[in-house]
């Protein structure tokens, strides 16, 4: 049986690297870690949830590069006092990321109980209609 590349297909014209995407996707989730949600909000809103307990605001950091949002967190251990008897709760760093479609931005975010909320929004773009004229060779 062969596999049949998404860019391959004679319909998809101009989606070459829609296949570079996918991959992209898939190895972005590697590792659980933190856990996310993704809701819809309305038609044309989404609310990613991270769980980030123990990060402060200053601690995380949300960037678009490439229609590609990357969020990121890390504490800092220097403040850190005392001799831990057992330790469970680790202050590691993370980086988890997401694809954005055209259209979809960011519109805001906020912390609320060791939960970070990530609000998107989706623009409806607008329809055209091109007519092509056809000439003479």
């Amino acid at each position: 049986m062969t596999k049949l590349a998404l860019g391959s297909h004679p319909f998809l014209l101009g989606f070459e690297g829609l296949e570079r995407l996918v991959e992209k996707t898939a190895k972005s989730e590697a590792g659980g870690y933190p856990p996310y949600n993704i809701e819809q909000t309305s038609d044309t809103s989404y609310r990613i949830t991270l769980a980030v307990a123990g990060f402060s605001d200053d601690d995380l950091s949300i960037t678009v590069e490439d229609r590609q949002l990357v969020i990121r967190g890390r504490q800092d251990e220097a403040g850190e006092t005392g001799m831990f008897l057992h330790r469970g709760i680790a202050a590691r760093q993370f980086q988890r990321s997401f694809v954005l479609a055209d259209g979809v931005d960011v519109s805001g975010a906020s912390t609320e109980n060791g939960l970070l909320h990530i609000d998107l929004v989706k623009s409806e773009p607008e329809r055209r209609i091109q007519t092509i004229e056809i000439g003479k060779g």
